[in-house]
Parts: C-alpha cells; structure tokens; sequence
C-alpha cells in the first residue's frame, strides 16, 4: 500500500515520539506498607516492657537498641506506666525511628491481667503517638510464624532465630527478643506485595 511523504512524515514522527511505560500492575493497586529504614518494635508488659530498633540495610537489618523496661514488682502501676513511657520516648528521641509495630491484642482469661496489660500497650502508644510515627499490630502468631516459620514456637526459638537474622553475639532477653521480632516482621511483610494491609493503630 502507497503512503503520501506527508504520511511519512506523520509515522516517522509518532515513532520517535518517546512513550510513557506503563507501571506494573501491584505497583499502582496494591503497594506495600510505605517503606521505612529504622523500625521500633514493643511487647507490652507492666512489669517488663521488651522494645528493639532495628535499621534495614542491604545485607541484613542492624540492632540499634534493643532492652526491657523492667519495673520491681513493689512500684505502683502509675510509677511503671510513667517509667514505660519516658523510656520509649528516649530511646525514640535517639534512634529517630517512623514507624512502630506493637504486638496485638491477645485473650487473656483474667480481666485484670487484660487491663493492666491494656495500660502498659495505652504508655506504650502514647510514646510513639506522640512522636508522630505509624504504627502498626502485629498478632503474636504471626510474628512467630514469620520469625521461625511456626506461629505456635516457644520464646527462646524465637530469640535464637532474631539472635541469628540480627547477627547478634549473645542471647537477647526474651522480652526484648519479642520486640526485635516485631520489628522484623513488620520489615518482612513491607518488603513484599500483600493482599491483606498490616492493621493501623
């Protein structure tokens, strides 16, 4: 079939007329949880409250804090809760962590053990809140199922795998550990496309 040069023309030019690529699929309908590099992760507890900030680098993330706020069985619960919140807010001021994953709520039997960790997760909130990052739940058995691959694993499975994937020398204390976990959790499900949304707090 004969084309006019004008025709020509007109092809030549849509040819090298440069075209926007179209994005992928994921990428506009279902992005992951915005990507953060320093991540603080808190197991509420009145008497022992675990917390870990890690840092995501190329290799493998890095322990940059990680501890228990431990309150003597004799404080009063207020004295705790206050401890609890200064100390997070420091070590918050320090790291300069945005975002915080907090482990979920779970069923406890006794009402008054389910309000009093109520309280120490509220100190905990408030903390990171106030700081203004995002923060997130993660339930205990999705932690467990993402940091050893069984959602039902004992505490010192669990800080043998964190030990191992932070490349720690020593053991870190069980609270603590449960804490870098949710850190790391929370690293490994922003780091992949999901159907299901971590849950904002």
């Amino acid at each position: 079939m004969a084309i006019t040069p004008k025709q020509f023309e007109q092809l030549q030019t849509r040819l090298n007329t440069p075209r926007r690529a179209a994005a992928p699929v994921f990428e506009s309908s279902h992005r992951p949880v915005s990507a953060h590099q320093v991540i603080l992760g808190i197991d509420p507890s009145l008497r022992g409250t675990g917390f870990g900030v890690i840092r995501l680098m190329k290799r493998q993330p890095q322990a940059l804090a990680f501890g228990t706020v431990a309150c003597p069985a004799g404080w009063e619960r207020s004295r705790c809760l206050l401890k609890i919140a200064e100390t997070l807010r420091d070590v918050i001021r320090q790291h300069q962590p945005t975002v915080c994953v907090v482990e979920g709520l779970f069923y406890a039997q006794n009402l008054q053990t389910a309000l009093i960790m109520g309280e120490a997760r509220g100190a905990s909130l408030v903390a990171a809140a106030e700081a203004g990052l995002e923060i997130y739940e993660l339930a205990p058995r999705k932690v467990k199922q993402a940091i050893v691959g069984y959602g039902a694993a004992q505490k010192l499975a669990v800080a043998k795998m964190v030990q191992r994937l932070l490349g720690l020398t020593a053991l870190p204390d069980p609270d603590a550990a449960d804490a870098l976990a949710l850190a790391l959790a929370h690293a490994q499900e922003q780091g992949r496309y999901s159907l299901s949304t971590p849950k904002r707090i």
